[in-house]
């Protein structure tokens, strides 16, 4: 837009100088031509307030809110600032007085609403033409969002235990480990006091030499034990 309006500008000065006879010739680039004289242009963000004389130069003054040149001029009135329009599905970078406002697509809109990609796919590009999806290869995974897959997290390298294998839509699912050590270091001494209870419990019954008798009392059968 700022090589056009410069072009066009350039070519409205050579007119009025070829059909007005003037044969003065000033730098395109740094002067603009005014009767007799090539005044030095305005440099950007700014418009030309008086023309130059040969007392004095162009006199300059910053655009005003809403307006902006880009590019330096001899113009008296500054570009107005482009609107990309509320509900357009446009966002815009904001106009200042040496640029344009920069009228983008939202977050899934081009010039139409973006196609979305699903789980499982990644984004190989968005930009003004639709989106484009390709789909997630082994061992990695996306939810439709991101413009690239990511690996799957590998829970053994967390020293975590996996809980569910990840999927080309969702990652793994990673969980403390049930560490089986912990539960042998407590049954098995328990098991062992309990044996060594019994075996010394059999043993000092043993050595006290428990003596057993049957003995008829009131016709009853009757098992005593007497410890000698």
């Amino acid at each position: 837009q700022a090589s056009l309006r410069r072009n066009s500008y350039s070519s409205q000065i050579f007119l009025i100088n070829v059909f007005s006879g003037n044969t003065l010739t000033c730098h395109p680039e740094t002067e603009y031509p005014i009767g007799d004289e090539c005044c030095p242009l305005c440099p950007p963000g700014c418009r030309v307030k008086m023309d130059c004389t040969e007392f004095w130069s162009t006199s300059c003054v910053p655009c005003v809110n809403g307006t902006f040149m880009d590019v330096p001029t001899g113009r008296r009135q500054c570009f107005p600032c482009t609107s990309c329009g509320s509900g357009s599905g446009l966002k815009n970078s904001l106009c200042t007085t040496t640029s344009d406002t920069v009228c983008e697509p939202l977050e899934g809109f081009y010039s139409l609403r973006h196609k979305r990609c699903e789980p499982g796919q990644y984004i190989i590009h968005k930009a003004l033409t639709d989106t484009e999806c390709s789909d997630c290869s082994d061992g990695t995974f996306s939810n439709g969002t991101s413009t690239s897959c990511q690996p799957h997290t590998q829970c053994e390298s967390l020293d975590l235990q996996l809980i569910k294998p990840g999927t080309v839509s969702t990652d793994a699912e990673c969980g403390k480990d049930y560490d089986s050590t912990n539960v042998v270091a407590i049954v098995v001494p328990f098991l062992l006091i309990c044996v060594s209870l019994t075996v010394i419990y059999f043993f000092w019954m043993k050595k006290k030499g428990c003596l057993f008798e049957s003995t008829n009392i009131s016709s009853l059968s009757v098992s005593c034990c007497f410890c000698v």
